[in-house]
């Protein structure tokens, strides 16, 4: 249960530590402790004014440090100085290597986060210094443990302390007995793709006084199934798209967050390999329906849980983690550990031996003991005769992206739950492809952008793969991303959800991030939302089957639609046609047939080849949502037609007269609420934008040279 810290006779100041991390300086003797919310950099002691005050190794451990007596009135200074890696026991030995993690016969016996130290994915920089907060403290902070629950349509909050009187939900009192607080009927708190994140204003009433706690939401989370893990939430099953989380600057949090949670992400994993989050990454969740996957921070390595001390001192860190988080509404999935089961069998040693007792029954019984109420994953990914199996358990599945294999394989590997998936080095806006860091392997001859550059060859043709096109570069990994997630999301899919990895790079260059180093979002991330959003349109191609439309819907009320098709040939002219009106049930989906629409044979996914195709391109439209499926290949060749462009008000209105693939409205400080869009002939779209219009260019993947907003276009 969550520790919410009372605030009365407390009082923090923040530190202020140099570049480095490791020395900080102020005034006062009048601080009762000294506070760390995480020191980095292997073994590490800390220093106040010539005194070592603290020796510890993990980064992950928080520390309070009695200072009263050890400071002066002027001149204080902290130090914390980095002593290296202690000589580590020799025994229990490894029974498996990883060559993911440098020194991984080392950082095994120490918590450290493998970010920073993964050459191929996460090289250098490491975490050193005081890379989380640390504060000065006058007073004792008091804690009280709270969970929320939710029992059918019934709200209780869970306390620990024998002292609360009663519990105040936003402006209602509620006694409290045994411990426990029964609200009555409240608004269930959902993912925002789902319902509304309903957040109640929670207080305790101790000791007559009124004691502010937070914000508090009421969920139910289950996944009924273990072999086919999926996530229902209330009682709805929730088809569930993210990102793996990756740690960036403390101002930057929220924002990160809602540029994943506006693309129609619903779930972000903190992974094995990161760090824990801070509880203003906790209330943006919260708030904006981001469910969190939370692993604890094992991966890839054979930690040493013989060892007597390293296991307590696990247990102690799982504890404190648990407490801090598992009142949180956003919270969904706790997952003992990154790829420690694969790892193993990977190795060729018995899958069984990366979970052992702490994985597979220490953590689960801590998470139960403390409340935590929501499914629990052993390893990601487990199940299954090898825990890397797709069609069990959940995968880590790069069998489209990482490992090349066909794009119809998302579909033959019968994924029920990808924990991670994908990995394509996805290239930002404003720099040539691949300058800078490129993921890879260690020790593989390849490295993820030969991965895009092969689905490049397989959409686009090897010519306008070779063409060194950066446009084209941009556009085809986000066309990948959406035509897995389009397989998975599909009504008869077994799939239940899939977290890409990963949300936002970590260094400049090519990475796998769905953001950029500095949190701008990329063509692929584009692609995503369209494939994520709440409500949603996609066709697939079913071969000898023709091509289905798909539409769904994951908001709790029923959608009244009216579902166009079209086929088009050259471009420009429909030769078939056809309308529907369809009401899409609530948290529901409908699949349309194209050529049941059009009431006849019309070879729409042109499986059949009787002749040269009709069409080029197979349209589904329901407003301004738009989907395309090119049978033949999309216009890779750029050819001269009109595309009209006009200012109104904070839109950019565009007409052409041929369709118009990977739109983009692109210009300095601009921001368009759609990217890499298709424009049909003849039907007006209006992109609004955020910025001055003034100087938009807007560009086609199949148009030669760009159309530049003029100046008559904003006064017109």
């Amino acid at each position: 249960m969550p520790r919410w810290p009372e605030q009365r006779d407390l009082r923090r100041e923040r530190l202020a530590f140099d570049a480095s991390g490791r020395r900080a300086s102020f005034d006062g003797d009048d601080w009762d402790a000294l506070v760390f919310d995480g020191i980095g950099g292997g073994a590490y002691e800390v220093v106040v004014n010539g005194d070592v005050v603290l020796r510890g190794t993990s980064m992950f451990a928080s520390h309070a440090v009695d200072v009263r007596g050890r400071l002066r009135a002027q001149g204080n200074v902290v130090e914390i100085r980095a002593v290296g890696w202690p000589e580590v026991p020799r025994r229990p030995r490894q029974r498996w290597r990883t060559k993911v993690v440098e020194d991984a016969g080392t950082l095994r016996w120490f918590r450290t986060a493998v970010i920073g130290r993964a050459p191929g994915f996460a090289p250098a920089p490491a975490f050193e210094g005081a890379w989380r907060p640390a504060w000065l403290v006058r007073g004792t902070p008091v804690t009280r443990l709270v969970l929320p629950r939710l029992e059918g349509v019934q709200g209780v909050v869970v306390i620990d302390d024998a002292e609360a009187e009663a519990v105040v939900l936003d402006d209602t009192r509620f006694a409290v007995v045994d411990g426990v607080a029964r609200v009555g009927a409240v608004e269930p708190w959902w993912p925002h793709t789902h319902g509304t994140p309903r957040l109640y204003e929670l207080s305790l009433i101790v000791d007559g006084a009124t004691v502010g706690v937070g914000h508090v939401g009421f969920r139910a989370v289950a996944s009924p199934d273990p072999d086919a893990f999926g996530l229902v939430v209330n009682g709805v099953p929730v088809f569930t798209r993210g990102a793996v989380w990756t740690p960036v600057a403390e101002d930057e949090v929220r924002a990160t967050l809602v540029a994943l949670r506006d693309a129609g992400a619903n779930l972000v994993r903190i992974p094995g390999i990161g760090v824990p989050e801070t509880p203003e990454f906790w209330d943006a969740c919260d708030e904006l329906g981001l469910m969190v996957w939370q692993d604890f921070l094992y991966a890839n390595m054979d930690y040493p849980f013989a060892d007597e001390g390293f296991r307590a001192a696990a247990e102690d860190e799982a504890r404190a983690l648990l407490s801090s988080i598992s009142g949180r509404a956003s919270l969904a999935v706790l997952c003992g550990n990154s790829e420690v089961e694969q790892q193993a069998a990977m190795f060729g040693v018995d899958p069984a031996l990366g979970r052992g007792a702490f994985f597979g029954e220490v953590l689960p019984a801590l998470a139960r003991d403390v409340g935590a109420d929501v499914p629990y994953v052993p390893s990601a990914p487990s199940g299954g005769a090898l825990p890397f199996h797709p069609a069990h358990g959940v995968a880590n599945y790069f069998g489209v992206g990482g490992y090349r294999r066909p794009l119809g394989d998302a579909r033959a590997a019968e994924v029920k739950f990808a924990s991670e998936c994908l990995a394509i080095a996805n290239v930002p806006d404003g720099a040539e492809p691949d300058a800078g860091f490129v993921p890879c392997d260690v020790g593989a001859d390849w490295d993820f952008a030969d991965v895009r550059a092969h689905y490049a060859r397989e959409l686009y043709g090897d010519a306008a793969a070779a063409s060194g096109s950066a446009a084209l570069a941009r556009q085809v990994s986000g066309e990948v991303m959406a035509r897995v997630f389009g397989e998975w999301r599909r009504a008869a899919s077994p799939c239940a959800g899939g977290i890409v990895l990963w949300a936002r790079d970590l260094q400049a260059g090519s990475g796998w991030g769905l953001l950029d180093v500095g949190g701008r979002p990329k063509v692929a991330l584009a692609h995503l939302r369209r494939a994520w959003a709440p409500r949603a349109l996609w066709l697939v191609d079913e071969g000898l089957g023709g091509v289905d439309v798909h539409v769904a819907n994951d908001r709790p009320e029923a959608w009244a639609v009216e579902l166009e098709v079209l086929l088009l040939a050259d471009g420009t002219h429909a030769i078939a046609q056809a309308r529907e009106e369809l009401v899409v049930p609530a948290r529901g989906s409908l699949v349309r047939n194209v050529e049941s629409l059009l009431g006849r044979f019309a070879d729409a996914a042109y499986a059949y080849r009787f002749g040269p195709p009709a069409h080029d391109a197979v349209v589904a439209r329901i407003g301004d949502l738009v989907a395309a499926h090119f049978p033949v290949g999309p216009p890779v060749e750029r050819a001269a037609f009109a595309l009209d462009v006009a200012v109104d008000g904070d839109a950019v209105v565009l007409r052409a007269d041929r369709l118009a693939w990977g739109v983009r409205v692109e210009g300095d400080g601009l921001v368009a609420d759609d990217d890499a869009f298709v424009l049909l002939p003849g039907v007006e779209r209006r992109v609004r934008v955020e910025g001055d219009p003034s100087g938009a260019r807007v560009t086609a993947l199949n148009l030669i040279g760009e159309r530049s907003v003029s100046a008559s276009d904003v006064a017109a």
